[in-house]
């Protein structure tokens, strides 16, 4: 078996979200035998009920200057969109980890390699949109950050400035109630919004549906419902995987000559693998779906103080986000769910509608330093990383891929990819 992949290959793909398809995507049109493998349905992880947005203006990563400060000043507010259980010294670690990264100079490194993952993508979506019809409900109307005081409407100068300058991405700017001229959806009263005119949003289980009879048409394979505890390795092909199964005595395993490992938030299971700590923290977040209200707003939003989105589907209405880091739980917590309805009620003329069709929640894969990891395994040369997207998998997704396919198959990388590597969290 050889480390360097080639154009023949048979690649397993681990994880059945969206990182994954758009990896089993390139790597199929580049002529490699696909088999992708999830521990539960194909899509049915944060792929399945996260907002939605396409949004090249999220360059900034959540670790910048200030940002401890007024996260804790938050979670003093009884309806704070922030919760944290240190539920280990892992989550201890990283929580320390993203202190540190809160620096100007850090932001800005970490904002470089992810504005250039965003602008990769938004591309290929447009191109897969437009010539290949791509069957995802894309709508393209900007997003809407909305202030509720005109305090911190004008204090958002400094990041708009931020942006523009460094990386041409600057929005519109609405005073006060002006922003009802554009979106009648929102109550009066509010202290102002920005407006980032090029980013979209989609269905994202449309998207993933569409992905998923695309990849079949190719001949890629999906094994469902296998959840891969273990690589295995031949006597003699030290450092090379040649398959992967569900554990000690597990009935499963799929052999290939290379594998992508792009597993999300549980991609620290596989860290003794994978002869590294890959340091994700699962960061909670949930959603409602339903039916679109009587005046459903045309601009998706974010509103600012509660960072609870909504999302005007062509078919549906989503309400989402918050942030639990509680591990690995996997109840819905009600008040959460609340806080999403509270928020929406607050800025909406007609927030939601009943009933509610799926009340639901995700793992989202956080790093700190809001960065993923796109890189080799340091202990097995034919093995893949691929995770660690944190709130940005849906937006990342398509450039990820082509970087993966560019790196294994040894071709000229489209973006830096030192931006991503595992390295850079030591050993």
């Amino acid at each position: 078996m050889n480390a360097a992949a080639s154009k023949s290959d048979h690649v397993c793909l681990i994880g059945g979200g969206i990182i994954g398809a758009f990896c089993a995507w390139h790597l199929s049109n580049a002529g490699c035998k696909v088999t992708i493998v999830d521990r539960d349905r194909f899509g049915s992880a944060c792929s399945h009920g996260n907002c939605g947005y396409v949004c090249p203006s999220h360059i900034l990563p959540l670790a910048q200057p200030g940002a401890v400060s007024s996260t804790v000043k938050a979670m003093m507010s009884k309806n704070s969109p922030f919760a944290v259980r240190m539920a280990s010294i892992e989550a201890a670690k990283w929580f320390l980890n993203f202190a540190r990264s809160c620096t100007r100079k850090k932001m800005m490194h970490s904002a470089v390699g992810r504005h250039a993952l965003l602008q990769s993508s938004m591309h290929q979506y447009q191109t897969l949109v437009e010539e290949s019809g791509l069957d995802c409900e894309w709508q393209r109307r900007g997003l809407l950050y909305v202030f509720d005081s005109k305090q911190e409407f004008d204090a958002y100068h400094r990041i708009n400035d931020l942006l523009s300058q460094s990386f041409q991405a600057s929005a519109t700017a609405y005073s006060g109630d002006s922003v009802l001229d554009i979106e009648p959806a929102l109550k009066p009263g509010i202290g102002g919004a920005w407006h980032y005119e090029d980013d979209c949003h989609l269905r994202p289980d449309k998207l993933i549906t569409d992905l998923r009879k695309r990849l079949e048409a190719q001949g890629v394979e999906f094994v469902e419902y296998m959840d891969v505890k273990e690589f295995r390795t031949d006597a003699g092909t030290e450092g090379l995987a040649r398959a992967v199964s569900n554990g000690a005595g597990g009935i499963k395993s799929v052999e290939a000559n290379q594998f992508v490992v792009a597993t999300g938030a549980l991609t620290p299971f596989l860290n003794k693998h994978l002869g590294c700590r890959i340091p994700i923290q699962p960061g909670k977040g949930y959603s409602l779906t339903m039916a679109a209200p009587a005046r459903m707003p045309k601009i998706p939003i974010i509103f600012d103080s509660s960072h609870v989105a909504v999302t005007p589907m062509q078919s549906k209405y989503r309400i989402g986000s918050t942030m639990e880091f509680v591990g690995y739980d996997t109840s819905i917590n009600p008040q959460r769910l609340q806080l999403l309805r509270d928020a929406a009620a607050k800025h909406l003329v007609d927030p939601y509608c009943e009933p509610v069709e799926e009340e639901w929640f995700g793992w989202r894969p956080m790093v700190w330093d809001g960065k993923p990891i796109i890189d080799r395994s340091p202990a097995m040369k034919n093995v893949w990383i691929a995770a660690g997207h944190s709130m940005l998998g849906l937006s990342m997704a398509p450039a990820t891929g082509q970087l993966v396919k560019e790196l294994m198959l040894g071709e000229q990388p489209h973006v830096d990819p030192s931006h991503f590597a595992v390295g850079r969290f030591g050993r």
